[in-house]
């Protein structure tokens, strides 16, 4: 067992009593909620990127992060190295999965052979640390938006040549995920947008974006690939609008294109603020319409207009997006990623700890509440009784599709006026959801 992280043990479940800030006081791996594990309900995963990657550089600094392993000269030694970091870091956290970008993992070569080549070295140590560890591969994807190839986006890049050596880079990223037996595979695509119509031929793009997406697909069925494709929604930032801004655009452009019996959402806490949306309204919205599949788990800072990437740590949060889980019947094959960066202030390895901790436990604590409501069912009966005409006979010929304009108005005359609403009352709805925190 390697020690890159000393004087950290195992972070171990403690209960809520527990003053030790390096223990689990909500989340309990094992505990059963609704016939489930916690771990089970969760599948937890480590963001490599932001963990294992990250600098702590902002546009006004260099990176802060103190990293005692990062000694290594050569490229391909660090990049191995990081392996070792990342899996002693997944064991003492307890954490049972992880996901990557391609170019997270493996430097990235001067040619494409040469990038593949490195990718697969690296793969082997991944391998070779899941079986010893029993640590599992959540999701991979491709970093298409670093390069400077990249620049006017990948697969919507009006450069014929940058579309076709992201198909590369995809191809081969879909095998090392495959090899590794990762559960899905996710397209976001970072520059898929404009920042200007007067040079975009839009249709064009998002007709080369689903070109893009089936040739993916198609490959997938070629290795024997099965784990689940996901989309991720991202409105802006870094492009004036992007392609990909919400579920709603999501869904819409996966039905369009025939994609939607392949691609459920990934969605992000941070990217949903940046649409304008509450995390909640994305994971109803998806949910509601079959294509909910798994969460980057953050959060952003709504005085800041960019993608900040905190750590969840408020409950109302974590209740919310767990009680819209539950009720739409889990995530797996999906899971709760942690797409979600120390503050570049926080710049030693245990805070690390600190970070996950703090989330896993967020999200344990927001999943034992949203369980208690719907155990109890008090706001549910409130949201029956507000609905309660609709399930009349009036109601019910409606939602079975038995009446029309014609019959509604006869209806209506007969009646001489509708009868008077009901308060909302949303006050009340509020207040108790509040009881049960």
């Amino acid at each position: 067992m390697t020690d890159f992280f000393q004087g950290i043990g195992k972070i171990r479940y403690e209960g809520p009593q527990s003053t030790n800030m390096l223990a689990f006081r909500h989340y309990d791996a094992d505990a059963l909620v609704e016939g489930k594990a916690m771990r089970d309900h969760f599948r937890f995963a480590v963001s490599y990127w932001h963990s294992f990657r990250g600098t702590g550089s902002d546009p006004f600094g260099p990176g802060t992060m103190i990293r005692p392993w990062e000694t290594e000269s050569d490229p391909l030694r660090m990049a191995l190295k990081r392996v070792d970091v990342a899996f002693e870091f997944l064991e003492k956290l307890g954490c049972d999965f992880y996901c990557f970008h391609d170019r997270d993992v493996a430097p990235e070569g001067a040619t494409l052979a040469e990038s593949n080549h490195l990718l697969d070295v690296v793969a082997d140590r991944l391998e070779e640390h899941q079986k010893s560890s029993g640590k599992k591969l959540l999701w991979g994807t491709a970093n298409l938006f670093s390069h400077s190839r990249y620049v006017h986006g990948a697969a919507t890049s009006p450069n014929v040549e940058s579309f076709a050596f992201a198909a590369a880079q995809v191809k081969k990223a879909l095998e090392v995920t495959h090899r590794l037996g990762g559960a899905g595979y996710v397209f976001w695509g970072g520059r898929e947008g404009y920042q200007c119509l007067w040079n975009t031929d839009m249709k064009r793009e998002v007709d080369h974006l689903a070109a893009f997406m089936h040739m993916a697909v198609d490959y997938a069925k070629e290795i024997g690939f099965t784990g689940q494709f996901y989309f991720e929604p991202k409105p802006r930032e870094p492009m004036k609008h992007q392609y990909d801004f919400d579920s709603a655009t999501c869904i819409n452009f996966l039905r369009t294109y025939g994609l939607e019996k392949h691609v459920k959402m990934n969605i992000e806490t941070n990217h949903a603020t940046l649409a304008g949306h509450e995390m909640q309204h994305e994971l109803e919205y998806s949910g509601m319409q079959g294509f909910l599949g798994s969460i980057d788990a953050n959060t952003g800072d709504t005085l800041v207009g960019w993608d900040t990437d905190q750590f969840p740590t408020n409950i109302y949060l974590t209740t919310q997006i767990m009680y819209s889980i539950l009720k739409y019947g889990g995530l797996a094959p999906g899971g709760v990623n942690f797409d979600a960066k120390v503050r570049r202030e926080s710049f030693e390895p245990v805070d690390l700890f600190h970070a996950h901790i703090g989330g896993m436990d967020a999200f344990a604590h927001g999943l034992k509440i949203a369980a208690a409501m719907r155990a109890d069912g008090r706001l549910q009966k409130l949201l029956d009784e507000r609905y309660a005409s609709w399930s009349g006979p009036l109601g019910k010929r409606i939602e079975s599709g038995s009446e029309s304009f014609t019959s509604l108005e006869k209806e209506m005359l007969a009646r001489g006026e509708s009868t008077p609403c009901s308060s909302g009352r949303q006050e009340l709805f509020e207040n108790v959801f509040n009881t049960y925190l």
